[in-house]
């Protein structure tokens, strides 16, 4: 007994530490994302990232040829990556615009759009608790943009609709995993959004210094690596519990736009994020009661990061963990 509660809190601590590790490396993403977009336009920077993230697939695909993308659902395929191109490109221009601690603040409503979408689209049986937590979040999101009685911000405006395009496409993310690898979802999402980001990038092209490139791969490295340590933590730990880790992101893009920019928080920020975090956790919290209820082992995250290139893993994915060695 002593050993299982053992394994259980070396599972517990092992998936804090990669969901910590997660959040900084998104939290760091965020910040270069709002460096290099004060030279380099939102729309090319959009592209770069999206062709240096298809870089990490290439051994994937020249492993799988053809076979590995093989696919009878190409149509989703394509709305799934046309949904992470639109919220790139809100999100990276929203960088642009406003402090990136705001634009992550009201990113975290992600869970609770999800939320909404699930009840409309996959229709999900959504109940009087949840409704009431995506009213809570939904206060919170207006209390950082402020609609009422000031001039609107564009950058938190691009934040939101930014949240509700990858709260669309984590939606489809849903419908696909049922049939289709998380590996296939992204090289075909990458294959989709790199051709779509490069049409506006052509019409405000200017070719990115060296320096600027070498930051933009930085992006996409830390946008890689995030995923990886998500997804990671997600199969080690709970969500519910890892997902409490994931909202370190907003103190570390805090501090470190800091650092870089001078730029502090306000209250009105703080206080909303303080609304959307407590909604976004028991959201969670109560879709985990609700998968042990009805014995779910499979089912999927409903949140993610903000990049919107994050793929949770799939059930395919799961059915084939259970054929190879665990990691040492």
């Amino acid at each position: 007994m002593n050993l299982s509660r053992a394994t259980s809190d070396n599972a517990a601590l092992k998936g804090a530490l990669l969901m910590i590790g997660a959040a900084t490396c998104f939290a760091v993403m965020a910040v270069l994302i709002r460096y290099v977009t004060l030279d380099v336009h939102p729309f090319a920077a959009s592209f770069f990232r999206n062709l240096f993230g298809l870089l990490p697939m290439i051994p994937w695909m020249l492993s799988h040829g053809r076979s590995g993308l093989k696919t009878e659902r190409f149509k989703l395929h394509f709305l799934r990556g046309a949904l992470g191109f639109g919220a790139m490109s809100c999100l990276f221009t929203a960088l642009s615009l406003s402090p990136a601690a705001q634009v992550i603040a009201i990113n975290f409503t992600l869970p609770i759009l999800t939320t909404v979408l699930a009840a409309i689209i996959v229709r999900e049986t959504v109940r009087a608790r949840r409704w009431s937590a995506v009213a809570i979040g939904f206060i919170g999101a207006m209390i950082i943009i402020r609609p009422f009685g000031q001039g609107l911000d564009t950058g938190a405006i691009l934040a939101l609709v930014a949240t509700l395009f990858m709260a669309c496409a984590m939606t489809t993310v849903k419908m696909l995993s049922r049939t289709e690898s998380a590996n296939a979802i992204v090289t075909w999402m990458g294959l989709t959004m790199t051709p779509l980001s490069l049409i506006p990038a052509l019409m405000y092209w200017e070719t990115p210094s060296l320096w600027h490139l070498f930051i933009l791969l930085l992006i996409a490295v830390t946008g890689t690596g995030g995923q990886q340590l998500l997804v990671r933590a997600y199969r080690t730990a709970d969500q519910s519990y890892v997902m409490i880790f994931d909202f370190l992101r907003l103190p570390f893009v805090a501090a470190f736009a800091f650092i870089m920019f001078g730029e502090v928080v306000d209250l009105w920020t703080w206080g909303g994020a303080v609304l959307i975090i407590g909604s976004a956790l028991y959201i969670a919290r109560r879709e985990a009661v609700l998968a042990k209820k009805t014995k779910t082992q499979t089912r999927l995250p409903t949140t993610a990061p903000a990049d919107p290139q994050t793929i949770p893993a799939t059930k395919i994915d799961r059915e084939t963990e259970t054929t190879e060695k665990p990691d040492a």
